[in-house]
């Protein structure tokens, strides 16, 4: 029969044996991207309209590519990626089936460019609220955020 005490030095033997396998069997570390919003707004839509646009900067502030593959909203029936494009003097938008931003890249989202397309609203959107929006990236990563509610005159149109 075995004393009590006896068991210990065994197990701290053991243990310090054990830690440096433990610690070389970790992952390495890998780069990752890190997607940023700053100034988020949404232009409120007159009475009647059902479609909105969204505007924000969108920055990498991590150290490899991110994809950003589309943006959802419960605030919205349907949301989305577009740009505007002029195509022999015509101005159009396209959606986009994804925004590529390498490390340190920003795009600015704003009107008569990149934007989001929300549609369909499921409640009033009014001046002042904020609403919650999600970010959906190619790795599987949500960014939530949040944009404000601007009047269409407060909105710059540069």
């Amino acid at each position: 029969m075995q004393r009590p005490g006896k068991r210990w030095p065994k197990v701290a033997l053991v243990a310090f044996i054990a830690a440096p396998a433990l610690f070389a069997a970790a992952p390495p570390a890998q780069a990752q991207g890190k997607l940023a919003v700053y100034d988020a707004w949404i232009r409120k839509a007159p009475p009647g309209v059902s479609m909105m646009a969204g505007y924000a900067t969108l920055k990498n502030e991590g150290d490899a590519p991110v994809k950003v593959l589309t943006v959802q909203s419960d605030a919205f029936r349907q949301s989305s990626i577009h740009e505007t494009v002029v195509e022999r003097g015509v101005s159009k938008m396209r959606e986009l089936p994804r925004v590529d931003l390498a490390p340190g890249a920003t795009i600015e989202m704003k009107p008569g460019g990149a934007h989001l397309m929300l549609l369909e609203p499921r409640h009033p959107i009014l001046v002042g609220d904020k609403v919650h929006m999600v970010f959906l990236l190619a790795d599987g990563t949500r960014v939530e955020t949040y944009f404000d509610v601007v009047a269409p005159d407060a909105a710059g149109d540069d």
